[in-house]
């Protein structure tokens, strides 16, 4: 038994497993700390789950004892002493749900909205709590990959679903945390580590032309580690010229020192596409190619100060064509960031101090984004017999300090972001924040937050131009201040959570027509966000001590309300004011015979705004038809053998018409079965 000076709560701890039996841990009941969780950011965080033999039930195999999970903080803390809202999906759930995309399973989590224009990730939008796809940041083990271009292609990650651990969901602003563009919330994604010697394949057929296939090796000693895989899929697309092709490739390794622990990554994403109708509904035969490439090294230093240092580039090309194989309405646009952090963390009497700056570098090279180059200036394509015409570049400065006192059921967390952006001026602003959260006793909490943020715009939308489109140089950057409210209640079986939040809008940036013969133009709001947000679910292996043929059941809504403060008319919005004003999701995991399970996933959405009718000759009917709301089923039946899993799904199998881009339907039911096999080293 030891006691924690810092809390004043007492823990057990085991140092190692043996080969005996697990059932001491089931009789328990209670949270048990096995080793000790070190890590000093988001971006080191290892949530490590156990899994027993209880040789005294036959029928349960495995046990997942309660975890330690990562907040969004800068210094670890418990999940019970956060007072963030975290919505974490675990390996578990990523692997028995039917979805084949990173973008798909996020449709899972009820405070996102992710609406897709085509399946397995192709051109995804992903919001969180009624905010746009830019007011969202997305990492990758911690690293910001978001595109400075347009959040439309942050959805193009380098990293296919086989590779992710666990995905973590931090909803509100975060500006303390990861800097300017988490705006509405944060999205991290951890990918596997390798831990022993083993090569994977899996593969992947279905209807519309489906194939996926892809390969990954691991390799671990005592020092390093090493994870390679790639991935490719096609189809021939479910509707007209939506057909795909993608290619990924990534690779992570790591260091592990007594003084130091450091980790790397590379990464490609290569996607070519049918864009039917994505932009402009009265353009059927659209295309576009995107490629994104990231690297990135971390460190972390132990001691009584911990150091972690981060040095990181993501570069994404992006090639359009209104007419597909034509050079009507093409388009070329290069980004690249260049970023470096540290931070530094210690413990003292006085509670955890993380303090640490940042600095980020956002350039591109475009023949439609940007400021218009002298003709001597031009940039040649590579592989193509065009130029590069305009071209802009900024770079964001931020400092960061944040405070947590901690007390036996009380947690207090405070800091703020000092912040410069060079396309403002030099100049820095201040986004403070603070957290707390009060637990009355071990199986409930209660927690609320005031945070403030700032959003710089695109430069899609500062200078995107086309005969629909008009961007706006004189656009303002997004501020928000947000409040939230909430309790969580859970024991060793259930759990649930209640929360509220209230975003108060500044200068938010949408894209609007004034009357129906307008163009969109980029403008800026005063608009307020405010919503409610309710997860349950229940581990009925825990339950009843594995004899349940269900496994576990969850439950989870989110309803958004938006006020626009002005009395401006607009006759058709784009994008942000199109929120989900109420999203359900309940998902059932049930064993159905012997090593074979079942995954059911029920979604219902229902959609604000409307889209304008367009006929099947591409001609407007200027008729506006509001988004009608939408249930989705899928199913998935596994075989979860030691070795190998066999799968079959179904998507949609209610084959419901349904939209999440006007005049662009989804794909209706899509049957898909694979296998996937493991040979350990």
């Amino acid at each position: 038994m030891k006691e924690n000076k810092l809390t004043g709560r007492t823990a057990i701890r085991w140092k190692q497993f043996n080969h005996k039996t697990y059932s001491v841990f089931c009789s328990l009941k209670k949270e048990v700390n096995i080793g000790v969780l070190t890590i000093a950011t988001l971006a080191f965080a290892n949530v490590k789950i156990a899994s027993a033999q209880n040789d005294t039930i036959g029928q349960l195999k495995n046990m997942e004892l309660e975890e330690v999970e990562v907040t969004g903080t800068r210094v670890p803390l418990t999940e019970m002493q956060s007072a963030k809202m975290v919505t974490v999906l675990s390996r578990d759930e990523i692997q028995a749900a039917a979805v084949h995309s990173i973008n798909d399973l996020l449709e899972y989590a009820a405070g996102v909205d992710v609406r897709q224009r085509s399946e397995f990730g192709i051109q995804t939008d992903i919001s969180v709590r009624g905010g746009t796809f830019d007011q969202t940041t997305i990492l990758l083990n911690g690293i910001n990959i978001c595109d400075p271009q347009t959040g439309h292609n942050t959805g193009n990650f380098p990293v296919s679903i086989h590779d992710i651990e666990r995905i973590e969901i931090l909803q509100g602003p975060a500006a303390r945390v990861f800097g300017t563009s988490a705006f509405t919330g944060a999205i991290n994604m951890v990918t596997k580590k390798a831990t022993e010697n083993q090569i994977t394949a899996h593969l992947t057929g279905g209807g519309y032309g489906l194939l996926g296939t892809g390969a990954g090796v691991s390799y671990t000693n005592k020092r390093f580690g090493h994870q390679l895989s790639t991935n490719y899929s096609r189809s021939d697309g479910a509707t007209k010229n939506s057909d795909f092709n993608t290619r990924r490739g990534y690779y992570a390794g790591s260091f592990n020192h007594k003084d130091v622990n450091m980790k790397w990554q590379l990464g490609l994403s290569d996607q070519k596409f049918g864009a039917n109708t994505f932009y402009s509904a009265a353009y059927d035969n659209q295309y576009e190619e995107t490629r994104k490439y990231i690297a990135s090294v971390q460190a972390q230093t132990k001691g009584t100060i911990k150091f972690t240092p981060a040095f990181y580039w993501n570069r994404s090309l992006d090639h359009f064509q209104l007419i597909r194989n034509t050079h009507t309405g093409e388009n070329f646009h290069q980004t690249d960031v260049f970023g470096a952090s540290l931070n530094a963390s210690f413990d003292s009497s006085w509670g955890k101090t993380s303090l640490g700056a940042e600095i980020r570098n956002e350039g591109i090279l475009s023949t439609n984004l940007g400021k218009p180059l002298d003709e001597d200036q031009y940039v040649n394509i590579p592989g193509e017999d065009q130029q590069y015409t305009r071209k802009d570049n900024r770079t964001n400065v931020g400092y960061y300090l944040e405070h947590n006192i901690l007390f036996s059921r009380v947690t207090v967390s405070m800091g703020a972001l000092a912040n410069m952006n060079t396309a403002l001026d030099h100049k820095f602003r201040f986004y403070p924040g603070v957290d707390v959260s009060y637990r009355p006793n071990d199986n409930i909490k209660l927690f609320t937050s005031w945070n403030m943020a700032l959003r710089m715009p695109t430069f899609t939308d500062l200078y995107y131009k086309s005969p629909t489109i008009q961007g706006n140089v004189g656009l303002k950057p997004e501020k928000t201040q947000a409040f939230s409210i909430g309790a969580n209640y859970r024991t060793y079986y259930f759990q649930s959570s209640l929360s509220s939040f209230y975003n108060k809008g500044k200068d938010m940036i949408y894209w609007v027509m004034y009357s129906a013969d307008d163009i969109y133009h980029s403008a800026n709001f005063e608009l307020d966000n405010m919503g409610v947000e309710l997860s349950s679910s229940i581990d009925f292996r825990r339950l009843t001590n594995g004899k349940s043929w269900l496994q576990d059941l969850s439950i989870n809504y989110a309803y958004i309300y938006q006020h626009r403060k002005d009395n401006e008319e607009i006759y058709k919005s784009s994008y942000g004011l199109e929120y989900l004003r109420h999203k359900l999701v309940a998902r059932l995991n049930h064993r159905v015979w012997n090593k074979l399970a079942a995954n059911w996933a029920f979604r219902w959405q229902d959609r604000t705004g409307s889209y304008i009718k367009y006929n099947e000759m591409n001609q407007s009917t200027n008729q506006l038809v509001p988004y009608a709301s939408y249930c989705v089923l899928d199913l998935r039946l596994s075989w979860n053998a030691p070795k190998y899993k066999l799968f079959a799904e179904a998507n949609n199998l209610l084959n419901r018409t349904y939209y999440d881009f006007g005049n662009l339907p989804q794909p209706g039911i899509w049957l898909k079965a694979g296998i996937s096999y493991q040979i350990n080293l």
